[in-house]
């Protein structure tokens, strides 16, 4: 019976490992998927949307409040403030992925020990 649970447990923890090496593993899509991501519309739950109605025909005035940049900014201060917001998105998505397989691997680990 107990070497019964051991195997689970132990199954378990390495499909959970293997799981996570998948995981880093693909990250040859990631820009495919990132890509597909910001084409899909933004949630209303978010709380940093522009609140405001639409005009006909977009203005410059409604771009920058969508985008949340200044209405004087250039192309290159765009460009640079939207680099800086995606490169933050991918280090953190990454920190936490990495940190929810450990902290899911450790549990079952933690869990196989204690029978």
């Amino acid at each position: 019976m107990a070497s019964t649970v051991v195997a689970v447990g132990l199954t378990t923890a390495a499909a959970g490992l293997a799981g996570c090496y998948v995981l880093q593993a693909m990250k040859h899509i990631e820009p495919q998927v990132k890509y597909v991501f910001q084409s899909l519309p933004k949630s209303g739950f978010s709380g940093s949307y522009y609140r405001g109605g639409f005009e006909s025909k977009m203005t410059k005035r409604e771009a920058t409040l969508i985008l949340g940049v200044s209405p004087t900014a250039n192309k290159g201060k765009i460009r640079q403030d939207l680099k800086i917001n995606e490169a933050k998105d991918l280090l953190e998505g990454q920190a936490k992925k990495l940190s929810k397989c450990m902290t899911n691997f450790q549990f079952i680990l933690a869990y196989v020990y204690e029978y």
